[in-house]
């Protein structure tokens, strides 16, 4: 998928996403549910600009609340990783809820078990991982208000 297509895929999403409130299918043609899913707002590193990602999310232990920098198993990571470590405040929704947050990483001793539970809870990482040829990298999105 070459960038104008990502972008035109995550415009979509995410449209679908807000018009049914972050609940149930997404139809036509998406292959996934928004409850899986939130949206993630954050500043580009170079340019300032406001973009959205839907991504999906997972809940670790104690309830934290994680996203995962795999970009599908490509070499390199996503833009919105970067964008977040030069810009950690982050707007957030998830459901029919909006907030800010603060994006960081775990620390280097906290990441193996982080890994691990990751894993358990989707096992497709793996692959991920295999084709990357990188560390993935796991971001915590910490609720600021």
């Amino acid at each position: 998928m070459n960038p104008d297509e990502a972008n035109a895929f995550n415009h979509h999403v995410t449209e679908r996403f807000r018009a049914q409130k972050g609940s149930g299918p997404l139809g036509e043609g998406l292959p996934f549910n928004a409850d899986g899913l939130l949206l993630l707002t954050h500043t580009g590193a170079r340019t300032g600009t406001r973009r959205t990602n839907p991504l999906g999310f997972l809940v670790m232990p104690g309830g934290r609340l994680f996203v995962v920098a795999s970009f599908l198993g490509a070499p390199r990571n996503p833009d919105w990783y970067h964008n977040v470590l030069a810009h950690p405040e982050v707007t957030v929704e998830l459901g029919t809820e909006t907030f800010t947050a603060s994006a960081s990483e775990p620390s280097e001793d906290a990441y193996p078990a982080l890994w691990d539970e990751a894993l358990a809870q989707w096992p497709f990482l793996d692959e991920h991982q295999a084709k990357a040829g990188r560390r993935i990298p796991l971001v915590e999105l910490t609720r600021l208000t």
